[in-house]
């Protein structure tokens, strides 16, 4: 399957030498934001063609909630979030490794509908249109904060929180909008292209909504040479061309 995916996306991999042998005994455990999965398991598979003794163990979701884990004590080694607070939630309990952090990538919010909806969203002012609206819990996780800031930045959060039907995740808005359990959804672009029962009626405006970063970083004590190489192998072109497949705007 490593193979089909290296035709399929030529891209080439900025990792150099193999990992030592006795890497392989110890996992590499990926906590990492559920619209990552589909980009990161994919980056994962390059990384594991140049380094076949690693052993990578990714877990996927909210990231308000992997924070949660990682302070909890949960065994991670990196922690992959869809946004810097929660990343900087976890630094503060003196869990993140000084100067082993970065802002890797960008997204876009928009809204779904159903494919088989009719209609369009021209803008703000047809928000209020919208039936039941399925975000990630707006409170807590990235892409439901996201979106809670940008429609209190249009003084419109009040007349539409009443619609909203917080889940889980990103991926959660985005399975309640595929199956037809509400009327719309905000999500990130890279979500809705992996979704072939929903449809984009609306592009946030980078310029008009909230910054969107994807930041990374190693866990305080997880100072193996493997951990380290993943993380540069992560913030690299070679994975930045994998994201940018993805739809994700790799940072300079």
């Amino acid at each position: 399957m490593i193979g089909r995916l290296s035709t399929l996306l030529s891209v080439p991999l900025l990792v150099a030498g193999t990992l030592g042998a006795g890497s392989a005994q110890k996992p590499i455990r990926v906590f990492a934001a559920a619209s990552l999965t589909d980009a990161l398991a994919t980056a994962i598979a390059y990384f594991d063609e140049a380094h076949p003794s690693s052993r990578i163990v990714p877990q996927f979701g909210a990231s308000s909630d992997l924070a949660r884990q990682i302070i909890a004590g949960a065994p991670a080694d990196l922690f992959f979030s869809a946004d810097q607070r929660q990343l900087d939630r976890v630094s503060r309990e003196g869990l993140i490794q000084k100067g082993a952090r970065t802002d890797v990538l960008s997204n876009e919010l928009v809204i779904v509908r159903h494919r088989e909806e009719p209609g369009t969203v021209d803008g703000p002012a047809d928000f209020e249109a919208l039936g039941r609206i399925a975000m990630a819990d707006p409170q807590v996780v990235p892409a439901g904060v996201y979106a809670r800031l940008y429609l209190e930045s249009l003084g419109l959060w009040a007349r539409l929180k009443h619609k909203v039907i917080p889940t889980l995740d990103v991926r959660g808005a985005l399975a309640a909008v595929a199956s037809g359990n509400v009327d719309a959804g905000f999500v990130y672009r890279t979500d809705a292209a992996i979704e072939d029962r929903v449809k984009i009626v609306y592009a946030v405006p980078r310029e008009e909504g909230p910054r969107i970063l994807y930041t990374l970083g190693i866990i305080e004590g997880r100072s193996r040479r493997e951990v380290h190489a993943l993380y540069d192998y992560l913030r690299s072109a070679g994975a930045g061309e994998v994201f940018a497949r993805f739809g994700f705007v790799s940072l300079p």
